[in-house]
């Protein structure tokens, strides 16, 4: 039990799987983005720091990956992106009634479900490209796209808008930063934490005002 809990440790930390990874690393990148945008268990995964720090260590990702070139790597990570809100999108509607009567766990809490319900009906179908840079609204968002039966064209253009867009926006920066500050590889772990600050906090705040709404 405690080893497991040791790698689910060191599968938050971003530079721990693109060090010690190698040419599996893009895989295990993949693999976490498709679960965080498309299961709802995935909500606790490192998202945004995850793709920032993708971006630092690209050209680690490239050599190690048959030297693709790095625009193709976020293509990649935008595709599973969209995989994983397509899978969210079916979870909702299939599945939606099921959700809501659903018991809290570790994993699934109904009060993201609800939150995410009332931020979509505030945003409309903008939110799928919104929710992109918030936790937890990411994951949750195709699942209600789903659960309110929304067209399937409309969400699939706003789907692929929002998986560009956040791939793109936050791998580039890192990858950027990288060229320009070199030295930045050496205070990763507080880049992550002001990365996670700066997505964490519009969270709460935001959750703080759907809840005073949505018990008015």
């Amino acid at each position: 039990m405690s080893d497991i809990l040791d790698f689910l440790n060191h599968l938050l930390n971003p530079r721990w799987i693109f060090v010690h990874f190698g040419n599996t690393a893009l895989l295990i990148l993949l693999a976490i983005v498709f679960s965080e945008t498309g299961l709802f268990i995935g909500f606790f995964l490192p998202g945004d720091s995850l793709l920032f720090t993708a971006g630092i260590f690209g050209e680690d990702l490239r050599k190690n990956f048959y030297n693709i070139p790095f625009f193709v790597i976020i293509l990649l990570v935008a595709l599973a992106a969209v995989l994983g809100n397509i899978q969210g999108y079916w979870l909702g509607y299939k599945s939606g009634k099921f959700l809501y009567q659903k018991k809290d766990s570790f994993f699934f809490k109904k009060k993201h479900l609800i939150l995410a319900k009332l931020f979509y009906n505030q945003y409309n179908s903008i939110a799928l490209v919104i929710s992109r840079f918030f936790p937890i609204f990411r994951t949750f968002a195709p699942i209600v796209a789903g659960i309110l039966h929304i067209d399937f064209k409309k969400f699939m253009i706003y789907n692929v808008i929002g998986a560009l867009t956040w791939t793109y926006s936050i791998m580039l920066s890192g990858h950027y930063l990288d060229k320009h500050f070199p030295e930045i590889k050496d205070h990763i772990e507080w880049i992550i934490v002001a990365i996670i600050c700066i997505t964490t906090v519009p969270f709460i705040l935001t959750m703080k005002i759907k809840k005073k709404k949505f018990i008015t």
